[in-house]
């Protein structure tokens, strides 16, 4: 696939990208969610076999039921595992009891929640997240660590408490932007400080309250986090996540970064989790929606016959994510289509019955009636066109 030409055609932002799902922890705190053993299974089987360099089970201390997910996942699959704990002793015995490879310890930051959910001062909290790093690292395992709303935190304690698990030995340091409140420049420019205040690599983990998870997650790429943390679909606490499917597709068609993940079973795994979350996923949904790939406008319709290239984005075709390109037909549908559609069902008609279907089409569609296939040769029938002689 050869990158677009035009205005924007750099490449060279971002080297390094991994991705760190947490559709099976995050994405399962979102209202009304609930997966089964069996679903977080199957999930993680997919995830697993598309590349995904990081999968987050679950929250090991939370439940019994959770502990044993989050250990049958880390048994079943080749990538790295991750459980999540607050920087408590038995959360993060629960994490390492259950086999995963790396421990995602964290605690707040912010001076809002420090007094009114942590209910600690600033030193408590550093403290306690150092010797919870300690314990982890002691442990033999990974360990990444997350000023918890961070985007919400003074620079100078996000600095010092950066500074300080470091030197306890974090491998990773995870920027979560807890609330969303983020901005891509602004966020940007956060990571940045991060990486100079650390050796550790870093890891950002965006949510959508303002619609701009997936765009912060790409400018903390930019800003030189090397991976960012991802929901399929975009679920999750409140308005969800940063999507999955956007940015791995971001990453891959519009920066061309290999990022090592098989992406033709996106829209496999989209479904799924569709289908365990119970979130329909909106027909407008970037990549995974209905409409992704769907054309009604006539002129649309028009161009993506002759080449698909003229009106979708060129570098990221429905076959990448194992999607189908449709031509809807509708109140905006024009002859190029309508031809199109009756060719394919073995009509040949004239340039006057064309006209005459497209004509039927759009006003079955002003009335918000749907034009399926079988609806198009009941009109082209009404018409009388000729279908193709069948030679036997």
């Amino acid at each position: 696939m050869e990158f677009f030409q035009g205005t924007l055609d750099s490449t060279s932002e971002i080297s390094e990208a991994r991705i760190f799902d947490t559709t099976l922890r995050d994405g399962e705190q979102s209202p009304r969610t609930s997966f089964s053993y069996e679903d977080k299974r199957e999930i993680a089987s997919i995830l697993d076999d598309m590349g995904t360099h990081v999968i987050e089970a679950g929250f090991p201390v939370n439940s019994d039921a959770e502990f044993e997910a989050v250990r049958d996942i880390a048994d079943a699959t080749s990538t790295t595992v991750c459980g999540l704990a607050r920087v408590v002793d038995k959360d993060i015995d629960a994490a390492l009891d259950s086999g995963v490879e790396m421990v995602h310890v964290f605690a707040s930051t912010s001076d809002v929640q420090l007094q009114d959910s942590m209910h600690a001062t600033r030193q408590e909290a550093l403290e306690r997240s150092v010797d919870a790093v300690e314990r982890v690292k002691e442990a033999g395992a990974t360990c990444m660590y997350s000023p918890m709303d961070v985007t919400r935190t003074e620079e100078s304690f996000v600095n010092e408490v950066v500074e300080a698990v470091s030197e306890a030995g974090a491998d990773w340091i995870n920027l979560p932007d807890t609330v969303g409140v983020a901005t891509p420049r602004r966020f940007y420019d956060m990571v940045e400080n991060v990486v100079a205040h650390t050796d550790a690599r870093v890891d950002v983990h965006t949510h959508d309250d303002f619609g701009l998870a997936s765009a912060n997650a790409i400018s903390g790429y930019e800003a030189g986090a090397s991976q960012a943390q991802v929901s399929v679909n975009g679920i999750g606490e409140r308005a969800g996540n940063a999507a999955y499917e956007e940015v791995v597709m971001a990453l891959e068609s519009l920066y061309d970064v290999d990022t090592g993940i098989d992406t033709r079973r996106i829209t496999e795994l989209s479904k799924v989790v569709e289908e365990k979350s119970d979130m329909p996923i909106p027909a407008n949904k970037p990549i995974v929606g209905s409409n992704a790939f769907s054309h009604e406008s006539g002129i649309h319709a028009a161009g993506v016959i002759e080449n698909s290239d003229t009106f979708e984005p060129g570098v990221m075709t429905p076959e990448m994510v194992g999607a189908t390109r449709q031509l809807v037909l509708g109140k905006h549908t024009g002859t190029h289509s309508v031809r199109e559609r009756l060719e394919d069902a073995g009509f040949e008609p004239t340039d006057a019955e064309v006209r005459e279907v497209t004509r039927l089409v759009k006003d079955h569609g002003a009335q918000k009636e749907q034009v399926t296939f079988e609806r198009l040769k009941e009109f082209a029938r009404e018409v009388g066109v000729r279908r193709e002689e069948v030679r036997i």
